[in-house]
């Protein structure tokens, strides 16, 4: 009813307690355990789950701290719909998470992962905060429906030699009983690999960059090969500076997302916080280069251009009754700088600017019919997209 509206909320986001269970040697090898709410990254990036959720976690390391475990068991909560945190009541979602890490493996200053990852949505009927309905999504046929998802993954963060690499890989498959954009229930088989490799000169890390994520050639088949996330919060190609990664994009007037804010992934879900993982998807293909810049001791630069190509267009041809959307996305360039004003992480300060080149694709999606028609208003001067997306941000963080 006002132009001008305010929303108050508060939230438990981190409360936990840890026991220390034992030592395991004299150099404080350890087996311990949390519950509560409490944070956990599933991997060095944050592909496929980053959150803070109500859960216990077990975890450790031996051999002098060359391998480390974790095991953990996440109740989730729903999230409120405007700040995204946590609420105190039951999402309906389990995830499972167990994941070793190899210090030194193959080569010194490399340390492997592997991982295994289970999702277990029981979906239900849910509306946000604003009264619009996240599950089930309303896209395709609208109906209630639990996705029982399960993640094998190898990841990889470290140096061989001067060259520095981050890798990952991820396998999910699982089951759908009932996917609203193919209308039947389908099988889960999706892939996803990502590659970042950088090279130090002096006060300079040039930076080369490669993600994947598969999409779905045939969305109205029982076969489901559009790789999504459980919630994941990513840094990557650009990370919170990037456009493309940082903002959310509604699909062309629908009532779901192309993509969620904080994500890669292009996954026509409603919601990441609330909504359902959904398999039947583009994907996306994203090359990248970058530097990272040590301008002083205090102060840190990033400069990222990433070309987006979407991996398979059906899914978006198939939601929107569209009979050609190309798969070119555009361009996305960002700066960003951090700065330090103490030299610790006590108090951080950054500051980016990201903006979009739109590609043919973009404009398929998101224009409307622009010619002439006998009889009608003119539409020629309605449906444009703009040529120049961008947004900027400034962030504080204090840590005591």
């Amino acid at each position: 009813q006002n132009t001008v509206r305010t929303r108050t909320f508060f939230a438990l986001q981190q409360a936990f307690g840890e026991i220390h269970l034992l030592d395991l040697s004299e150099n404080y090898d350890f087996a311990a355990v949390r519950v509560g709410l409490q944070s956990f990254n599933s991997d060095f990036r944050g592909f496929v789950f980053n959150d803070i959720n109500l859960g216990a976690r077990v975890f450790g390391n031996w051999g002098n701290n060359r391998y480390q475990y974790n095991i953990a068991g996440f109740d989730m909560r729903e999230k409120d719909t405007n700040s995204e945190l946590n609420s105190f009541d039951d999402r309906g979602q389990e995830v499972m998470i167990a994941n070793f890490f190899w210090q030194d493996f193959l080569w010194k200053g490399y340390t492997a992962q592997w991982s295994f990852l289970a999702n277990l949505d029981h979906g239900g009927t849910h509306y946000d905060q604003h009264g619009n309905l996240v599950r089930p999504g309303p896209i395709g046929t609208v109906r209630e429906h639990d996705v029982h998802a399960y993640y094998l993954g190898w990841a990889g963060d470290g140096h061989i030699g001067r060259v520095n690499v981050t890798h990952a890989f991820y396998e999910v498959f699982g089951h759908d009983d009932f996917n609203g954009l193919a209308g039947q229930p389908v099988d889960i088989n999706a892939q996803m690999a990502a590659l970042e490799v950088s090279y130090d000169r002096d006060w300079v890390r040039y930076k080369g960059s490669f993600y994947y994520a598969s999409g779905d050639h045939n969305p109205e088949d029982g076969t489901a090969t559009g790789f999504d996330t459980i919630l994941d919060n990513p840094n990557f190609s650009g990370g919170p500076f990037s456009y493309w990664a940082r903002q959310g994009f509604n699909l062309g007037g629908t009532s779901v997302n192309l993509k969620q804010r904080n994500s890669l992934v292009p996954n026509l879900r409603s919601s990441k916080t609330e909504g359902q993982a959904n398999f039947v998807n583009p994907g996306v293909f994203i090359f990248g280069l970058g530097a990272e810049i040590e301008v002083t001791p205090k102060l840190r630069s990033f400069i990222n251009a990433n070309y987006i190509y979407l991996a398979d267009t059906d899914p978006i041809q198939t939601a929107l009754l569209a009979n050609q959307v190309a798969n070119d996305m555009g361009w996305d360039f960002s700066i960003g700088f951090q700065y330090r004003p103490l030299l610790t992480d006590n108090i951080i300060i950054s500051a980016g600017f990201g903006a979009l080149l739109p590609g043919s694709g973009f404009m398929d999606i998101y224009q409307s019919n622009t010619d002439l028609v006998a009889g009608f208003d003119r539409t020629d001067l309605r449906g444009q997209v703009d040529d120049f997306l961008y947004s900027a941000l400034i962030a504080i963080t204090l840590t005591y």
